[in-house]
């Protein structure tokens, strides 16, 4: 049996990469994660024409109608490239109408796909509250009230999914950009590349597109399966960056690559990250194949490649010296992302804790 990616998904994987190294270089990513709303439409369209914004999306809607795992290949490029935008969103999203009533998928699915719509889900509350069952937003047949403090380009997006609850439990609503009673405030955070946005919602008119969890729960373990790609991508970007600076940063003489101290411990790093490749590329098969093994796999990916995303930035800022901590230098974009994902959906703490509720432990 082949545990490998098929030549399909390898092409995905070199398109991918190819577009961002020609379209959207460091440079690039500074403007845009400088500008005001941290989006660049041009560059979303781009990917939307890659075909990147209806991967999940049935083809009878217009999309491509593959998997988790295909989604989570292009999130490793995106991680490597540390690219803004509201693909993360977008993608939870996309999700969730996945598991929405007919009508949902059919008005939105196909502009989705075709990159005319951006879309975003709102999920968390309070404080570290990610699960459906914390839920404190309520709906009725038109509305929705509830504050959301941490929605990804929720400003930006022109249609928001929102996790709620009701009289029947939780459930999914669906807000359009503009709509009355919605009140949105920029937060201020460590990642530019992706932002965030508090939403308030006051009686804002809304329609129920989808009843119990199974929409809430699907978006946020595909959003797990996503943030922990992310890790590996940018995790594997700044080992790559700190292994050729130790072969042309000189001290006493000598690179500092062949200091003993400085081989171990990239191996180290080496060996922590690759073998996490696996656990990765499983989790999310498993989130179209394994559905009782999904929700469990997907906590402990997230956990672990968050943990080693840390462990990996924080040693190839010490290896680069003091270069490392300087805002010119390129390496703070990754180490800002991996503080947004060691965060968002949840802390490794939080998915370690919850991965053994779902063993029984």
């Amino acid at each position: 049996m082949d545990f490998g990616l098929s030549e399909e998904q390898v092409l995905l994987k070199e398109t991918v990469r190819r577009y961002l190294e020609n379209g959207c270089p460091t440079t690039r990513v500074r403007a845009i994660m400088e500008s005001d709303d941290g989006h660049d439409p041009d560059l979303w369209t781009g990917l939307a024409e890659l075909g990147i914004t209806g991967l999940m999306v049935p083809e009878e809607f217009g999309g491509s109608a593959l998997e988790v795992l295909d989604l989570a290949l292009v999130a490793e490029e995106l991680g490597w490239a540390a690219i803004p935008g509201p693909f993360l969103g977008n993608a939870m999203a996309t999700a969730a109408l996945l598991l929405c009533d007919d009508e949902a998928k059919s008005a939105q699915l196909p502009k989705i796909a075709a990159g005319e719509t951006i879309a975003t889900f709102a999920l968390g509350e309070g404080i570290g509250q990610w699960d459906a069952s914390d839920l404190e937003a309520t709906g009725d047949a038109t509305s929705i009230t509830g504050v959301k403090p941490l929605v990804p380009y929720g400003a930006t997006s022109d249609v928001i999914l929102v996790a709620g609850r009701d009289a029947e439990g939780p459930g999914v609503w669906l807000v359009e950009r503009g709509a009355a009673g919605l009140t949105t405030t920029a937060v201020s955070g460590n990642d530019m590349t992706r932002r965030l946005d508090s939403l308030n919602f006051d009686k804002t008119p809304a329609r129920k597109i989808a009843g119990g969890r199974a929409a809430i729960d699907r978006a946020r373990d595909a959003g797990l399966i996503l943030i922990a790609a992310d890790c590996y991508g940018g995790g594997s970007r700044c080992l790559r960056m700190t292994s050729e600076y130790a072969l042309t940063r000189e001290q006493f003489g000598r690179v500092i690559g062949s200091f003993q101290g400085v081989k171990h411990q990239l191996a180290n790093l080496a060996t922590d990250l690759e073998p996490a490749l696996s656990l990765l590329w499983y989790s999310a098969h498993a989130m179209d194949h394994i559905e009782d093994r999904a929700a469990r796999h997907a906590a402990l990916t997230k956990a672990h490649l968050t943990d080693i995303y840390d462990n990996v930035v924080r040693y190839a800022i010490e290896l680069h010296g003091g270069i490392g901590f300087t805002w010119e230098f390129d390496l703070h974009l990754w180490f800002r992302r991996a503080l947004f994902n060691r965060a968002y959906l949840g802390t490794a703490a939080d998915h370690r804790k919850r991965a053994a509720q779902l063993a029984a432990w």
